[in-house]
């Protein structure tokens, strides 16, 4: 059995943050990110998205080596 590292929990929290934020996106037009950093935090807010896109390719590789 695959063992889970700090790199897979991490990606596995902000993959169902970003579930989450567009879940409320396409039922209610709320952006969760962009009220949690705010619309003067633009750079955080970009960041943020940026790793819940990294966390969602590690967990499409995490997926392709527990395939097995």
């Amino acid at each position: 059995m695959y063992k889970l590292s700090i790199l897979d929990k991490i990606s596995f929290i902000l993959t169902i943050i970003g579930a989450i934020n567009w879940g409320l996106y396409g039922l209610f037009n709320f952006d969760l990110i962009h009220i949690l950093f705010e619309a003067n935090l633009q750079l955080a807010s970009r960041i943020a998205y940026i790793l819940i896109g990294i966390a969602g390719v590690d967990m499409l590789i995490f997926l392709l080596k527990t395939r097995k």
